[in-house]
C-alpha cells in the first residue's frame, strides 16, 4: 500500500523552495485557447496516460529509483491544454508552448524547429523527458536532443538571458504545439540531463525570481470557460495573483499535491484522500470507486464514440453540484461546470445534440495515494495560485465559477 507514503513522495517531487528577491515592478501576460480536433477518447486516454506516468514517477522516487513584482502572461487552451506564446533567441522566435504544472522542463522543436541565434550556447548536455500523455524523448544512445542555454522571452518585462531549453529534433503526440512550458516544482527536472544526471535545472519561473525579475516565488493561474474554438482566455501571473481575476478570498490548502474529498449533491463519492491539480490534464479524473459512485448518481452512461460519459436531457436537468473539500475550505462545482461544452462537441469526435460530462475514470481505486487530478476543467471555474515558497496551492472563486457557459 503506497497511500500517505506515496503522497508524502509526490509532495516531494512536486517540491521547490527558492530564497526570496523584493523589487517593485508590475508586468501582466495573457494566455489563449484553440480546440484541437483529436476525439474525446484521445483526451481521456492521454489523461489516464499522464496522470499514471506522473503516479510512477512518485512511486519510483518513494522505492529509491530515478524517474511582489507581479507579472502575468497570457495562455490559449487546446481543448486538451492551454498553450502560451514564448521567444526564444535574439532575435526572438516565437514558439507556441503548452503550459504545464506538472513538468518543469522547457523545451522547443516539435512544430517549428528551433532557431540558433548569438544568445544560443550549447552546454554538451542531452535530455530525455517523458510523458505518459504523448511521447518526448531524447534518447541518449540516438542522441535525438540536447540542452541548450538561451535568452528566454515570456513576456515584455520578463526576459531570462541564461534559460536551460530542451531542442528536440524528434517528438511524438504533441500536434499543433512546439513544446512544452514547465511551470512545475524544480524536482522534476531531475535525472532528465545526461551525463549529469544529478542535476536540477532550474525552472523560468526559478530564474525569474532569483534574477529579481519577479518579487514572489508563486504563480497565479486565471482560466474561463469558453464555447469558441479560439480565443484569448487565460492569463499567468508570475510573482504573484491578479486580483481582478477572482472573487472574495484565496483559502490555501497543500502544495500541489492536496487531500481532497468530494461529495456529488449529498452523497459523500469520494473520501478524503490525496490528489493533484494539473493544468496539463484536460478533463476530472476520479478513482474507479468514485467514478462508480458518480455514474450510478447521474444515470450517465459511457458513450462509446468519445469514452466520455453521456447524459439524456432529463438527467442533466437533475445533476446535482459537485463539491470538493479540502483542509482550507470547499468549492461547488455547478451542473453546468460538469459538462463538455455542447458547442464543441464535434471538435472531439462527438455529436452536436448529446449532452457528454467531463468527469473520466482513473482507472485505480481510491486509497492508493494518488486518487483523483483536478484537470483544467476544475481550473477554469476557480482562481488557483502555486505557491512554491511557502509551499502551498489556493484556490479563489471566480465571476465564472457558476456560469453556464457550456
Amino acid at each position: 500500500m503506497l497511500s500517505s507514503q506515496l503522497l508524502s513522495t509526490l509532495l516531494l517531487v512536486l517540491t521547490a523552495v527558492a530564497n526570496p528577491v523584493v523589487v517593485d515592478s508590475f508586468v501582466t501576460l495573457p494566455i489563449s485557447k484553440k480546440v484541437n480536433f483529436t476525439g474525446a477518447r484521445t483526451v481521456l486516454d492521454r489523461d489516464i496516460a499522464r496522470v499514471r506516468h506522473l503516479r510512477d514517477k512518485a512511486a519510483a522516487r518513494l522505492r529509491g529509483h530515478s524517474v511582489d513584482a507581479v507579472t502575468s502572461s497570457q495562455v490559449t487552451n487546446l481543448a486538451t491544454t492551454y498553450v502560451a506564446s514564448v521567444g526564444v533567441g535574439s532575435p526572438a522566435t516565437t514558439y507556441s508552448l503548452l503550459v504545464d504544472t506538472g513538468s518543469s522542463n522547457t523545451w522547443v522543436g516539435a512544430g517549428q524547429a528551433y532557431v540558433r541565434t548569438s544568445t544560443s550556447v550549447a552546454t554538451g548536455q542531452e535530455v530525455e523527458v517523458t510523458y505518459g500523455s504523448g511521447d518526448f524523448e531524447w534518447n541518449f544512445s540516438s542522441l535525438l536532443g540536447n540542452e541548450f542555454l538561451d535568452q528566454v522571452t515570456i513576456a515584455p518585462g520578463l526576459v531570462i538571458p541564461q534559460q536551460s531549453i530542451g531542442v528536440a529534433t524528434s517528438s511524438e503526440g504533441f500536434e499543433g504545439v512546439d513544446g512544452i512550458l514547465g511551470i512545475g516544482p524544480t524536482d522534476l527536472t531531475l535525472d532528465t540531463l545526461s551525463p549529469d544526471t544529478s542535476s536540477s535545472i532550474p525552472t523560468v519561473t526559478d530564474n525569474l525570481f532569483s534574477q529579481g525579475t519577479i518579487s514572489a516565488d508563486q504563480i497565479g493561474i486565471s482560466f474561463e470557460p469558453t464555447s469558441s474554438l479560439e480565443v484569448e482566455n487565460g492569463e499567468i501571473t508570475w510573482g504573484g495573483t491578479d486580483s481582478t481575476k477572482f472573487t472574495g478570498s484565496i483559502i490555501f490548502t497543500e502544495f500541489w499535491g492536496i487531500n481532497q474529498s468530494i461529495k456529488y449533491g449529498t452523497t459523500t463519492i469520494l473520501s478524503t484522500t490525496a490528489g493533484i491539480v494539473d493544468t496539463g490534464t484536460t478533463l476530472l479524473l476520479l478513482a474507479s470507486n468514485a467514478f462508480s459512485a458518480y455514474t450510478r448518481a447521474t444515470g450517465a452512461v459511457t458513450d462509446e464514440t468519445t469514452g466520455l460519459l453521456r447524459v439524456t436531457t432529463a438527467q442533466f436537468n437533475a445533476l446535482e453540484s459537485l463539491t470538493f473539500t479540502t483542509s482550507g475550505g470547499s468549492f461547488v462545482f455547478t451542473a453546468n461546470a460538469q459538462l463538455w461544452p455542447r458547442a464543441l462537441n464535434t471538435a472531439i469526435g462527438g455529436r452536436t445534440n448529446l449532452i457528454y460530462l467531463i468527469v473520466g475514470n482513473l482507472g485505480t481505486p481510491s486509497g492508493e495515494g494518488f486518487d483523483f487530478v483536478n484537470g483544467f476543467v476544475f481550473l477554469e471555474r476557480f482562481y488557483s495560485v502555486f505557491d512554491t515558497a511557502n509551499k502551498q496551492v489556493g484556490f479563489a472563486t471566480t465571476s465564472f465559477t457558476d456560469v453556464t457557459t457550456n
